[in-house]
């Protein structure tokens, strides 16, 4: 499997074979346990994440094959799925992180891992390093004798920031200490982790992977074993574990991934492009555009520049607001890397929980707008927002 495109590796995602034939598409495993004549094999199965299926809590061969499919396509000894991103996120910081201990991290994050960060350093005394994404020389300097973490996303949320993830990782790896990166702007099509020296890889699989805004989950994949069954230790006593059919349904989206992808990039290059000649707008964020301040970073890194783009609107929250009640094709709602063109307000929406200090150092304004673009005719999509910017602009 290895040796294939990954394009072919997409499709031919791994499905245990039943009865010794090999089913087309992945079995639905809608309990919650599983039955046995044998005592010793049950005890087993409830101490790891590689034995018996028992209870849904712990193991389910949907969510499993879920797991060794993400974790093949990241290049992972293994992964942990998760009910959500956050489930997932959850798990690898309460996991890996305890009381007393110090963080890296960049300082441009989601909103919602943002928030977790900052209710561990409340609660549990954990402190914090915010150092550039892209200064591994920062993180050096940053790096502690109680450091247990680096904590980066190959593509920030929600103003696309680049992460420097090889030269950042090897700076933790030097240190000793494990690097977590949130993969899920690029996806492993556009870019892979732990090929480049990181421990975790997290992704919302609700997002780009799920790919069609059906259903909710996360996954957590390692390139270390003892890593991999210390955090699903730490998820299962969460009860973070997704669905089976949630799982299913993420399994069903991945085998289009590349080809969705693909259209992602290319809509997001058409708008960022023109938007960022628009005289509505004052600047557009995405890696793609050369006036990107990681724009360098990025082409060395991955073949393209991913599906997400966010703008900063000349006149403010109140373009803003003008532009979201305009637009007719693309939907105002949360999430992202479904097939529909979406549009959010991350002040007010992903990043409300934020003081106006966070806000500016994430690079967040009052009119910025998020994009999240689909697979619909790129031709369609401008058509709409240039009569939303019109609006916009009053």
């Amino acid at each position: 499997m290895t040796s294939m495109h990954f394009d072919s590796r997409a499709v031919h995602l791994p499905v245990p074979p039943v009865e010794g034939v090999r089913p087309m598409a992945p079995p639905l495993y809608q309990t919650s346990g599983f039955a046995f004549d044998d005592p010793e094999v049950l005890s087993d199965g409830l101490s790891r994440p590689d034995g018996a299926f028992v209870y849904g809590r712990m193991s389910n061969p949907t969510v499993r094959t879920l797991e060794e499919a993400v974790a093949g396509l990241e290049g992972g000894v293994g992964a942990v799925a998760a009910a959500s991103g956050m489930g997932a996120i959850s798990a690898v910081l309460l996991g890996v992180l305890k009381a007393g201990d110090h963080l890296v991290a960049q300082p441009a994050l989601y909103g919602g891992t943002a928030g977790l960060i900052a209710d561990l350093v409340e609660r549990f005394q954990i402190s914090v390093t915010f150092v550039a994404q892209d200064d591994p020389e920062a993180a050096r300097a940053a790096i502690r004798p109680e450091t247990r973490l680096m904590y980066l996303e190959t593509i920030a949320n929600p103003m696309t920031q680049v992460a420097d993830i090889a030269g950042m990782c090897a700076v933790a790896r030097e240190a000793g200490v494990p690097s977590a990166v949130d993969n899920t702007f690029a996806s492993p099509v556009l870019y892979r982790p732990l090929e480049h020296g990181a421990d975790i890889v997290l992704h919302s699989t609700t997002k780009y992977l799920g790919g069609h805004s059906d259903v909710l989950g996360g996954v957590a994949v390692f390139g270390d074993d003892a890593l991999y069954r210390r955090v699903w230790s730490q998820a299962t006593e969460l009860g973070a574990t997704p669905d089976p059919f949630g799982a299913w349904l993420t399994l069903r989206g991945m085998r289009t991934l590349p080809l969705r992808m693909t259209r992602h990039c290319e809509n997001a290059r058409v708008l960022a492009t023109r938007l960022a000649g628009h005289p509505a707008v004052a600047a557009v964020h995405w890696p793609g555009l050369a006036t990107h301040p990681q724009h360098k970073l990025a082409a060395s890194m991955m073949p393209d520049f991913g599906g997400m783009l966010a703008f900063d609107l000349a006149g403010g929250r109140e373009a803003g607001e003008r532009f979201m009640s305009a637009v007719r094709l693309a939907l105002l709602a949360p999430s992202l890397g479904g097939l529909e063109t979406l549009v959010m307000h991350p002040a007010t929406t992903s990043h409300r929980k934020l003081p106006p200090e966070d806000l500016a150092a994430a690079g967040i304004g009052q009119g910025t707008v998020r994009v999240s673009t689909g697979i619909e005719h790129a031709e369609d999509v401008w058509a709409d927002f240039a009569q939303a910017l019109d609006k916009a602009a009053g």
